[in-house]
């Protein structure tokens, strides 16, 4: 995760130097400091709102060590969804506390909240009620098992079930274990399903949780426009009855590296866009369709198939050619082991 930490007082510049201190082996950490107030090794800024402007879609999560009026005043232009927005924290300029703003469970911003207080000795402020009642929180748990939530509004539904004290279903089409307490599997009225198809709805409410773990295995003619691979890719997962919240990663030739088209497609979908030369795609073993076309332009014989395979993949939909562009999807092992995990 990058972490910007945002300081507009002479206190609050070391409050921020020691964070970045203390965790900058874990996380990727950036100080941008109010221009009379410079912090070692951060960038100055004269106006919060243009410089939040600037870094609200660069950074996971903003730490502002400021007072909250001032954080609420410059991140609310920019709030859309708890989707795609960054954690938010405000730590007082005595270090006293540490508030999750916002984004507290899909963003991380309680948990991050936690541990910048165990750093420099504030006290956490967590308000979301599912932490505060000692709940099963549906979104927590998604952020905390790499699962994408497909319906906020059925989240809102069992998370409210969940404060109501309902115990809430389970359906999964992958082992689970360590299931937290709350959740079991003969509830027919609200429940999670663990699956890729999203059409799957076993209970009166369902949440359709989506594992993370596709690999899109794709190749091109130089040039495509990047609509034109998008379509191609979604009408592949629509006819698997898969779903594009479960993309984790965008593999092709090396050769593809710089295509805009598959930046824009990993930039949009946050995939890792990876890449193989044809050497390393040759190298991969298994059965896989061949074109000579491909490999006298390429230098290997089937980019898509052999990409996914080479991210550990198991191929579940083989080579799809369509005009200008291929792909194959592949599915790599997913572990439903349900202990929380860190950020």
């Amino acid at each position: 995760m990058k972490i910007a930490v945002i300081t507009v007082t002479q206190n609050g510049a070391k409050i921020a130097e020691t964070i970045r201190d203390k965790i900058s082996s874990e996380f990727e950490v950036k100080i941008f400091c109010f221009n009379k107030y410079p912090a070692s090794g951060g960038e100055c800024f004269d106006n919060i709102g243009e410089l939040t402007k600037k870094i609200w879609v660069e950074f996971g999560a903003l730490v502002f060590i400021s007072a909250c009026g001032i954080a609420v005043r410059a991140i609310a232009p920019f709030i859309r969804s708890k989707l795609s927005d960054p954690a938010v924290i405000a730590v007082d300029d005595s270090g006293r506390f540490a508030v999750s703003l916002l984004s507290g469970h899909i963003g991380g911003g309680n948990r991050l909240a936690e541990i910048i207080s165990e750093l420099i000795g504030a006290v956490p402020v967590i308000t979301t009620a599912t932490d505060n009642s000692g709940r099963f929180s549906p979104d927590m748990f998604a952020k905390a098992n790499g699962l994408a939530i497909a319906d906020m509004e059925a989240a809102k539904l069992i998370a409210a079930a969940s404060l109501r004290g309902e115990i809430i279903g389970l359906y999964s089409d992958i082992p689970c274990k360590n299931i937290p307490e709350g959740l079991i599997g003969n509830n027919d009225k609200h429940g999670i399903c663990i699956s890729h198809d999203v059409k799957k709805k076993p209970f009166d409410v369902t949440l359709n949780l989506i594992p993370k773990n596709l690999v899109i295995g794709a190749g091109c003619r130089k040039n495509v426009s990047p609509d034109e691979l998008e379509k191609f890719i979604l009408e592949t997962l629509s006819k698997a009855g898969l779903s594009p919240l479960g993309i984790c990663v965008l593999a092709t030739a090396q050769i593809k590296k710089d295509e805009p088209a598959m930046i824009s497609f990993a930039e949009k979908y946050g995939a890792e866009l990876r890449t193989f030369t044809a050497e390393e795609l040759s190298a991969v073993e298994g059965v896989f369709s061949s074109s000579e076309f491909v490999k006298n332009a390429v230098g290997v014989d089937n980019v898509c198939e052999r990409s996914a395979a080479a991210c550990g993949g198991k191929i579940i939909v083989s080579k799809v050619k369509g005009n200008g562009v291929t792909c194959a999807v592949g599915v790599t092992p997913f572990s439903a082991d349900f202990e929380r995990r860190a950020l």
